[in-house]
C-alpha cells in the first residue's frame, strides 16, 4: 500500500436507523417485522427474525396491513384491516415522499438507508462549495431529495419509467421540483459508460444497485457479474477533488469487506479513506437490530 492509496477500515461499522417522526420498527420476531409509516401499522417478512416477539399478539393484530409473500418470497400481496390511501405523505429531514403500498413488499422507500441519507447530507452541507452528485439506481428519488436540499446540482437515473415518475412526485411534494436535479430513464450501466466516453465528471457518486433487474429496452443487470465493472467506471466519473463514493448493496452472498475491496482497487491513487459495514433497523425499544444492507463508501 503507497501513501496515496485509501486507507481500509480495519472493522465494520454497524450503522443503525433509529426512529423518526414517519418510521418506527415498532416490534420484530417470528420471522416478521412490526413497523410505523406514517399513521399506518405494518407487518412484512423478515427471515432475519428468529427471535420471539416482545409485543403481546394483540398488539401485532392492531397492524392496518400484512404483506403475504408469493412462493418466489419478493412478490405478494397486502391484507387491509382499514381502507387505505393509495399514497400518503411521509418525511425525512427537508425530503418529503410518498408511501405506498407495492407489489414486492416495501412502501417505495427503504428505511434503513435513513443512516446513508444522514451522511451524504452532512458530506454536501460541509464541503464548502457546490457539488454535483450522480445517483444511479436511484429508484423513488429520496436520496436525490436528500442530496438537492443540502445544496447539491443532482443527476439521477433509473430504468424504470414509474420509478422515475414517482420521484418527481416526490420532488413536487417537497417543493424542491425548482432545484437543479435532471430525472433520467436509463440503464444505469449504458448511462455511465456514455458518461466515461463524453469525459462528464462528479463530485460524488452513489451506487445502490438491485441483485438483478431490466433496463428500459430489455437490458439485463445481474449484480455479480457486472458490479465490478460499474464501479471501476464510476471510479473515472470521479472529479480529481471528488467528495465521495457511496456503494450500498443487497444481497445474501454479498459482505462489507467485498464492497470495500472493490472500492479500494478502484480508487487506487486518491487517496481518502474507505469505511464498510453493514445498515440495520433499531427497535424502538433499543433491544435489537435487523441487518439487512452491506455498504462500503470513501471520502476525500
Amino acid at each position: 500500500m503507497t501513501a496515496t492509496d485509501p486507507s481500509v477500515a480495519d472493522a465494520p461499522i454497524l450503522l443503525g436507523t433509529r426512529a423518526w417522526d414517519d418510521y418506527a420498527l415498532i416490534d420484530s420476531g417470528d420471522g416478521r417485522k412490526l413497523e410505523r409509516y406514517g399513521p399506518f401499522r405494518v407487518v412484512r417478512p423478515e427471515p432475519q427474525c428468529l427471535w420471539s416477539p416482545t409485543l403481546s399478539v394483540s398488539e401485532w393484530e392492531k397492524a392496518d396491513a400484512v404483506f403475504d409473500p408469493t412462493d418466489d418470497d419478493e412478490a405478494g400481496r397486502w391484507r387491509f384491516s382499514r381502507l387505505a390511501p393509495e399514497t400518503w405523505p411521509l418525511k425525512w429531514g427537508e425530503a418529503k415522499f410518498h408511501g405506498r403500498f407495492t407489489n414486492f413488499r416495501h412502501l417505495a422507500f427503504f428505511p434503513e438507508q435513513a443512516a446513508n441519507w444522514s451522511w451524504i447530507d452532512n458530506r454536501i452541507r460541509t464541503a464548502g462549495r457546490p457539488l454535483r452528485i450522480l445517483n444511479l439506481f436511484g429508484y423513488t428519488g429520496v436520496a436525490s431529495l436528500v442530496c438537492a436540499a443540502a445544496g447539491a446540482q443532482v443527476t439521477h437515473v433509473d430504468a424504470s419509467k414509474k420509478s422515475v415518475a414517482w420521484a418527481r412526485e416526490n420532488a413536487i411534494l417537497s417543493r424542491l421540483d425548482e432545484k437543479p436535479v435532471r430525472w433520467l430513464v436509463e440503464d444505469a450501466k449504458k448511462y455511465v459508460q456514455r458518461e466515461v466516453r463524453r469525459g462528464v465528471t462528479y463530485d460524488g457518486i452513489i451506487l445502490d444497485p438491485p441483485k438483478f433487474g431490466r433496463g428500459p429496452t430489455g437490458e439485463t443487470w445481474r449484480l455479480f457479474e457486472d458490479l465490478p465493472e460499474m464501479v471501476r467506471m464510476c471510479g473515472q466519473l470521479l472529479t480529481s477533488d471528488a467528495s465521495f463514493l457511496l456503494l450500498n448493496a443487497y444481497a445474501a452472498r454479498i459482505s462489507g469487506p467485498a464492497l470495500s475491496g472493490l472500492l479500494a482497487e478502484t480508487l487506487k491513487g486518491r487517496g481518502g479513506a474507505i469505511d464498510w459495514g453493514e445498515l440495520a433497523l433499531e427497535q424502538e425499544d433499543g433491544v435489537r437490530r435487523i441487518g439487512l444492507s452491506f455498504f462500503a463508501r470513501w471520502l476525500s
